[in-house]
């Protein structure tokens, strides 16, 4: 079994995270965890498990387990529970709301989150809602009427990098008698932490930042509350439905946390220097980033987020879709693909990634910002913009 790293609580999350949340195998003194394949455990003449909670490796696998930990105390939680990609994850959150029930959701979010919300919510008979959570009034007016069972948020949201403010729909959530969940899969535990600022839920695509290295599907929900009726649902879900994320893909998982903090200002810092570059450029229509000072919800960016503003960032390119497209074709080192939070920076039309009912503008491109040198991916996005 692995030992607890002494006084783990206390350690700044950069050390918590480069000792992969604490400790070392015991049975060897290997500094690296090792990876546990089984999928059942024995038991004795008794018919007790050998190994106390050892049974079945859906949720009995210490490997899991110490991961989950490391991510619950990123987020200030009480638990998490690892799933086999983020849409999983946001799979168990949406299933907390029983048919007949009713769920609030942030407009123009991830459309692969709104068009499961929208096809699950038809099949289970649950109202389903949309409305723009960046306009603050008119949100919580609906959610004080339409009273929802739950209400999920993205923040910032992808891939328009709308900023929702957490603390003040929180208190709405409270008094309305409704879950309030956070996807912050765009600005990682060590930008954004929901939990801190009242929300009941924080949900990530772990393929993204927190493994950051493009090689993994997995998903994680932490709670606040460990012992909430929404929270015994989703750990059901995860363990009776089966949703788990394998052995190694947690190893490698947890392998990514361990340079987490480092990747995450690396990209903060790049995704800065190019939202200001790309500005001022002639040949842009907009720069979508929070981090600017001409985005409309900076100042509640500023006091919701810690030491920068994520590295997802999208653009709007003058030309419409053959400008943009044009710009994206020309573009040398960042990579045309879909996804976000890797070490590689990439560039994704997202119209022709998500099409018609996205509402996705046909000149927008999204950039996810990697762990490159700032002045290549300004003068590879310069020479892509000359070219039109």
């Amino acid at each position: 079994m692995s030992a607890t790293l002494p006084k783990a609580e206390g350690l700044h999350p950069d050390s918590l995270l480069a000792h992969a949340g604490g400790g070392f195998d015991q049975a060897t003194g290997a500094v690296v965890p090792p990876i546990q394949m089984a999928t059942t455990f024995v038991r004795d003449e008794d018919y007790e498990p050998v190994s106390p909670g050892h049974v079945y490796s859906r949720d009995d696998n210490l490997l899991y387990q110490k991961t989950e930990g490391l991510i619950a105390a990123l987020e200030g939680g009480s638990e998490s529970r690892l799933f086999a990609s983020g849409m999983a994850a946001v799979a168990a959150v949406a299933r907390i709301v029983k048919p007949g029930g009713t769920l609030l959701v942030q407009s123009n979010i991830y459309w692969g989150t709104t068009l499961f919300l929208r096809k699950l919510c038809a099949r289970n008979k649950v109202a389903l809602i949309e409305a723009d959570a960046a306009d603050l009034q008119a949100f919580t007016e609906e959610l004080s009427i339409t009273k929802p069972d739950l209400v999920w948020l993205e923040v910032p949201s992808n891939p328009f990098l709308k900023v929702a403010d957490i603390k003040s729909i929180a208190q709405q959530c409270s008094q309305a008698g409704a879950v309030l969940a956070v996807d912050a899969t765009a600005a990682t535990p060590l930008i954004l932490k929901p939990l801190d600022l009242g929300a009941d839920l924080v949900m990530h695509s772990a393929t993204k930042a927190l493994n950051g290295h493009s090689d993994l599907l997995g998903g994680v929900v932490t709670t606040k509350d460990a012992a909430s009726e929404s929270w015994t649902l989703i750990s059901e879900e995860r363990k009776l439905a089966g949703a788990v994320l394998g052995s190694f893909e947690t190893w490698l998982l947890l392998r990514g946390l361990r340079t987490l903090s480092l990747r995450v200002e690396r990209m903060n810092k790049n995704a800065m220097a190019v939202a200001d570059f790309l500005a001022t450029h002639p040949r842009i229509e907009a720069v979508l980033y929070p981090g600017l000072k001409s985005h409309p919800q900076h100042d509640l960016a500023k006091s919701q987020m810690q030491s920068g503003f994520g590295s997802l960032l999208s653009l709007q390119v003058k030309g419409g879709r053959e400008a943009a497209l044009s710009v994206a074709g020309a573009l040398d080192l960042f990579q045309r693909a879909t996804s976000l939070g890797g070490t590689e920076s990439l560039v994704e039309h997202r119209f022709t990634i998500e099409g018609q009912g996205s509402g996705i503008p046909e000149n927008l491109l999204r950039l996810s910002v990697g762990i490159e040198h700032a002045n290549d991916l300004i003068s590879d996005l310069d020479q892509a913009l000359a070219a039109l």
